[in-house]
């Protein structure tokens, strides 16, 4: 499991805080129970948002040169036809 970003802890703890404590304020809760409810609930917001929030994304190489066929590739060789065609792609019947 990847570790969390520090945007991720950010904003998992800035979500944790604000929702606790308008949860409690709204509620006027002072009864124990109401008070655990509260606070687990703000943690799986907390949780929720943290796991949602600037989540590392992966770049994906792309599959089909055909928008630029005249740039060089990444080995100084220029794109060819065969670039030009998607990954799988079979010929047309003839």
């Amino acid at each position: 499991m990847p570790r969390p970003t520090l945007t991720q802890i950010l904003y998992g703890s800035a979500t944790v805080i604000a929702s606790a404590a308008a949860m409690l304020l709204l509620s006027q809760a002072g009864a124990a129970i109401a008070l655990v409810a509260i606070c687990v609930t703000a943690l799986a917001l907390g949780v929720l948002v943290a796991l949602t929030a600037a989540a590392p994304r992966t770049r994906r190489a792309p599959a089909l040169r055909a928008e630029h066929p005249g740039v060089p590739r990444r080995d100084g060789t220029a794109a060819t036809a065969a670039d030009r065609r998607p990954v799988g792609a079979q010929s047309a019947p003839r």
